[in-house]
């Protein structure tokens, strides 16, 4: 990875809500056409403009009014509806409303000040959300002045995805739920927890663990689903790595990665920018964020070769080694996922019968 990098986009991607704390997750991409997720603070995002006051005096026209090309850090007003979480969502659209006019501006785009506070942190890198965060997405194009609406279950729109390998659970009826390898499932509702809620083709719904869940083709339908091995199970790189031979793959630190295929030897089959080598398996996490909020717009790869061949391959060969099924998350009680629920949300959950609830 020759020459430094810098951000060049920016999109709004959650609300991340405690019980006393509140961040804002965007997903950045990089200059190196790397992604990665970072989430932070109310308080960061002032610290970081006054540090652009004191490092860019005439762009924030301290000298003349006229040279003004820093943005005003705009915060919502006390009387948004929807309190505490309304609020923050209206910041958020504001932030990245924010974000983007910075980084328009080539020198404070590729300055020290931006790029460090992009860069990630320990806690942009931790494979697990803090325990009871709520994930909030936004609406796309929902006006600011009703935030209250991201709260329904319709923020939430449905996603078709694939089961990656064979999934037996109880559906919100208590009825059998068997998914198939590679078989369309609707997402309904992302929980933080791991469970999803999902819609088969038969219109039953269940919770369903997320990490049996991987992306497909757009536009083509379950004809179209990617195979287990190209669509791999995204991780996080906790660092960054050089590669240093032909089959290996440089990636820095936060970058996501997709794993083709995972090995004891130490070394993972991964795909990132596009290219597909080999990665060591320590430098890779479990992405908790970026997990529930990936997208179209991020890339990621992995695979480990049994003798380490001699150099990287622009396509996974069939895979020889055995893939690891994912990790089931541990389930909730029912009354933890209410109690973070919105109205609206916990009015459809109440349909089903107790016991065979939420996560």
């Amino acid at each position: 990875m020759a020459g430094p990098r810098h951000p060049v986009s920016v999109r709004a991607a959650a609300l991340v809500e405690t019980e006393k704390f509140q961040t804002f997750a965007f997903s950045v991409r990089w200059s190196d056409d790397s992604n990665t997720f970072l989430r932070r603070s109310w308080d960061e995002f002032r610290r970081l403009h006054k540090n652009l006051k004191e490092t860019f005096p005439v762009e924030s026209g301290l000298l003349r009014r006229s040279d003004r090309v820093l943005p005003k850090l705009q915060d919502a007003s006390l009387l948004v509806r929807g309190g505490r979480t309304g609020r923050g969502l209206v910041r958020l659209q504001l932030l990245e409303t924010y974000l983007r006019t910075l980084l328009a501006n080539e020198r404070m785009a590729c300055g020290p000040a931006l790029t460090s506070f992009f860069a990630p942190q320990s806690r942009d890198l931790e494979p697990r959300l803090p325990p009871g965060s709520l994930v909030i997405l936004p609406v796309p194009e929902e006006p600011l002045a009703s935030p209250a609406r991201s709260l329904s279950i319709h923020s939430l729109e449905a996603l078709s995805l694939q089961c990656l390998q064979p999934f037996s659970t109880q559906d919100t009826q208590g009825r059998p739920f068997h998914a198939r390898a590679q078989e369309a499932l609707n997402v309904l509702l992302r929980h933080p927890s791991g469970w999803w809620l999902v819609q088969n083709e038969d219109q039953q719904t269940a919770w369903f663990p997320a990490p049996y869940l991987g992306e497909v083709a757009p536009g083509q339908g379950e004809e179209g689903c990617r195979p287990i091995g190209s669509s791999g199970f995204q991780f996080c790189a906790s660092r960054a790595y050089e590669g240093s031979r032909a089959d290996e793959l440089s990636v820095p630190a936060g970058a996501h990665v997709h794993v083709l295929e995972m090995s004891d030897r130490g070394w993972w089959l991964c795909r990132f920018g596009g290219r597909t080598g080999l990665l060591p398996s320590v430098l890779l996490q479990p992405d908790g964020l970026g997990m529930l909020l990936s997208g179209p717009g991020l890339h990621c790869g992995a695979q480990d070769g049994e003798n380490r061949p001699g150099k990287a391959q622009s396509s996974p060969e069939p895979s020889q080694a055995t893939n690891l099924p994912p990790t089931v998350p541990a389930r909730p009680p029912l009354s933890v996922i209410q109690s973070r629920c919105c109205t609206i949300t916990r009015r459809a959950l109440r349909r089903a019968p107790r016991g065979q609830g939420p996560p």
